[in-house]
Formats: C-alpha cells, sequence, structure tokens
C-alpha cells in the first residue's frame, strides 16, 4: 500500500477515536444534567407530596370535629324527642286533671 493510503487510513482511524470519545463525553455530560435535573424534580415532587399530606390531615381533622358535631346533634334529637314526649304526657294529665269534675 502507498503510504498516502496509510496516512489516511490513520486519520480516518483518529478521526473516529476522537469522535468517539467527543459522544462519550457528551453523554456522561447528558447523564450528568438529566440527575442533577431528576434530583430537583425528585426534590419538588416530595415537597409537593409534603403539603398534600398536611392538607389531608388538617382535613381529616376536620372532619372529625364535623362528625363529631353531627354525633351530638343526632343524640340532642333524640333527647329532644323524648322532651317532646314527656311535655305532651305531662299536658295530657293536665287537661285530663282540668277536665275532670271535681
Amino acid at each position: 500500500m502507498s503510504e498516502a493510503i496509510i496516512v489516511a487510513l490513520i486519520t480516518v482511524a483518529g478521526s473516529i477515536i476522537v469522535q468517539v470519545m467527543i459522544a462519550r463525553a457528551n453523554t456522561r455530560d447528558l447523564y450528568a444534567k438529566l440527575d442533577k435535573q431528576s434530583e430537583i424534580s425528585d426534590q419538588r415532587i416530595q415537597g409537593e407530596i409534603d403539603v398534600i399530606k398536611t392538607e389531608i390531615r388538617q382535613l381529616t381533622a376536620q372532619v372529625e370535629k364535623h362528625n363529631q358535631v353531627i354525633d351530638r346533634t343526632y343524640a340532642l334529637e333524640n333527647r329532644m324527642g323524648v322532651a317532646e314526649e314527656r311535655i305532651s304526657d305531662a299536658n295530657h294529665r293536665i287537661n285530663e286533671l282540668r277536665d275532670r269534675p271535681g
């Protein structure tokens, strides 16, 4: 082979090796950037999850308070029904005593 062909092959091989090295370096840089962005995204997501958990706790507390009010209201309604029945019975007895000849 002639010297020109050998020099050309060496030049091509060198160019390919340099391009592969550049591509690897770019790939490493790209992966580093993606990892950093992923960490930032993970932190942001974790922060949002923490906020959501806090809001769920607050809503749970509000629902528990609401349920306590409902339970107390139900108990009061039952007691009110009993009281109304007793008043009705007392009024009926009073009317019986008034109507009684005596």
